[in-house]
């Protein structure tokens, strides 16, 4: 089970990507007050760790009355966290953990960018949403144990992610734009060999139901 949690936390971190959030946060919010700030960091954080508790409690049963298998939803989820880990080598923007062109624009207009675009899809994009469906589903495998694992490693990163954006500014400094580029793209690495890993689990799962018969 270590080594399972182990993973899901490597997986979280890894897609929510505490600190690539920030280049966007401190450009949105760079003529707010502090106190503005922290409010912000708050109240998206906040709202992406109500949506991706939802996701992890009730995703499961809304895939199961839809009718999709496991296999059929970790080749999916797979394909689709290797979309963002593409997205996160090549620094090029595809929407899936982060804005589009056309949504950045529009969020630079908003006065209160907590819910978009810093909670959805920032830091509760689609990638993330899956990955913590996926897990649920293979906790649900091992143990009740595992589970609650699974969601106080997920409390924990965006614990991290609500830090990284109150303290944003100084850890800029720190890492620069090179530092944070290099990070996302080593980060993108890590994940899409997971991605191809769940995706090759979906695929064994399959073939062994066939073998089986």
């Amino acid at each position: 089970m270590e080594g399972f949690l182990w993973q899901a936390f490597v997986t979280l971190f890894v897609i929510i990507d505490p600190f690539a959030v920030l280049p966007m946060f401190i450009a949105l919010t760079r003529n707010e007050s502090i106190a503005h700030k922290r409010r912000t960091a708050l109240k998206a954080s906040v709202i992406a760790t109500i949506l991706l508790l939802i996701f992890a409690f009730s995703g499961d049963k809304l895939l199961d009355a839809m009718g999709i298998s496991e296999p059929a939803f970790r080749i999916a989820g797979g394909f689709l966290l290797l979309l963002a880990a593409i997205e996160m080598v090549v620094a090029k923007s595809s929407g899936i953990r982060s804005t589009t062109g056309d949504e950045a624009a529009e969020a630079a207009h908003r006065d209160d960018i907590s819910v978009f675009p810093l909670a959805i899809p920032l830091i509760a994009g689609p990638g993330a949403l899956t990955s913590i469906v996926v897990l649920m589903r293979q906790a649900e495998e091992i143990n009740f144990l595992a589970q609650l694992g699974v969601i106080i490693i997920l409390i924990v990163v965006l614990l991290i992610t609500y830090l990284s954006l109150l303290i944003g500014d100084r850890i800029l400094k720190i890492l620069g734009v090179t530092g944070t580029n290099v990070l996302t793209r080593v980060f993108g690495i890590i994940l899409a060999a997971l991605a191809v890993q769940n995706m090759l689990n979906g695929i064994t799962i399959v073939v062994n139901s066939f073998i089986n018969r």
